[in-house]
């Protein structure tokens, strides 16, 4: 049911319980995780990652692990995500290791083709905290355009960008 879609450099692959150990990883460490309502303990790891998996069962999509070719391995995740009464968003994760090698980038050109090609979607949107540059950065290098701000049911304002299908 979740396809496996390749790269030049990378393969994204369905969550497992084999991608457990790059999860704990990230979840774990402080830094590469606050953005992502880090860090958080083993058994909230387990969560997110049966989280993972299930949004592919409930929704018909999810996101994917991020794996290297060259050495297989798995480097963080890339794809969808749709929280309760939240808007459907392109989102992803990178291990430290794994950033500033336009890994992301080249992971979410392939997740936003898919979903444009594959699910058929009309339109794709993100959101991020105002104060998390790096992913500001990269949706703009992506095509993204900011589109509106809205108030979600955290609290928070945050601004929607659409992102275009890749050329």
């Amino acid at each position: 049911m979740i396809p496996t879609i390749e790269t030049e450099r990378l393969k994204l692959v369905p969550p497992s319980v084999d991608c457990f150990e790059v999860y704990e990883k990230f979840y774990t460490d402080a830094d590469a995780s606050k953005a992502y309502g880090g860090p958080i303990g083993k058994e909230q790891v387990w969560a997110r990652l049966k989280a993972d998996i299930g949004s592919w069962y409930l929704l018909g999509f999810g996101v994917w692990v991020i794996q290297r070719k060259s050495d297989n391995n798995y480097i963080g995740t890339c794809g969808f995500w749709q929280g309760n009464e939240w808007p459907r968003e392109l989102t992803w994760w990178i291990t430290p290791e794994g950033r500033g090698q336009g890994i992301a980038t080249e992971a979410s050109n392939a997740a936003l083709i898919h979903a444009y090609s594959e699910f058929n979607w009309g339109i794709v949107e993100t959101y991020m905290n105002d104060d998390n540059l790096a992913a500001r950065a990269l949706v703009e290098k992506l095509g993204g355009k900011k589109t509106r701000r809205e108030i979600f049911n955290d609290g928070l304002s945050r601004d929607i960008y659409q992102i275009p299908k890749p050329a």
